[in-house]
C-alpha cells in the first residue's frame, strides 16, 4: 500500500523504514549502479532497491522492485541474502527537513541486463561498475560499496 505524502511523511519521521537493495552482478563480474534521480542519496551512484510496503510479504517486494527497478521478473530464491544492513541519512526523498532511517535486507543476484531498457523513474542512468571503481569513486556511494566489501 502506497501512502499519501503527508501521512508517509510523518511514518519517515517517526519510524524505520524496511527496504530492500538488489546487488546486480553481470557474467563479467561487475556491478549494477544507477545515478539516484531522487533523495536520499540524489546525484550518487547507487544500486537499484526500494522499501517494502505494508502487507507485502518479502518475496512479492522483491518481484515488485524486480520488475520496478530492473523490467524483469525475478524471485527472491534467484538471489543470495546478504543480511541487514542500516542506512541513516540527513534527508528524505520529500525534502532536507526529516531525516530518513533504513533497515535494508541486501541480496546479491547475478543478471546479464541491458542497460538501455532499464526504467528511469529512480535512476536516471545506469552503468556497470568493476569492485574497485565501486570502492574508489567518490560519487558511488558508501551505503553501495558497503554491499561488496
Amino acid at each position: 500500500m502506497f501512502l499519501d505524502k503527508s501521512i508517509f511523511t510523518t511514518v519517515i519521521d517517526s519510524t524505520p523504514l524496511v527496504s530492500i537493495d538488489l546487488l546486480v552482478q553481470n557474467s563479467q563480474g561487475q556491478f549494477l549502479l544507477g545515478l539516484r534521480n531522487n533523495k536520499p542519496a540524489q546525484g550518487f551512484w547507487f544500486v537499484p532497491g526500494g522499501r517494502v510496503l505494508k502487507n507485502e510479504i518479502l518475496d512479492d517486494a522483491f518481484t515488485r522492485l524486480g520488475q520496478q527497478e530492473l523490467g524483469v521478473t525475478i524471485n527472491r530464491s534467484q538471489a543470495a541474502c546478504l543480511g541487514p544492513f542500516e542506512h541513516f541519512y540527513t534527508d528524505s526523498v520529500f525534502g532536507d527537513e526529516v531525516s530518513t532511517h533504513y533497515v535494508v535486507l541486501g541480496y546479491k543476484i547475478l543478471l546479464d541486463i541491458d542497460l538501455n531498457a532499464l526504467p528511469e523513474q529512480q535512476h536516471n542512468q545506469y552503468r556497470w561498475f568493476s569492485r574497485d571503481e565501486m570502492l574508489s569513486r567518490a560519487d558511488v556511494h558508501k551505503r553501495s560499496a558497503w554491499y561488496i566489501k
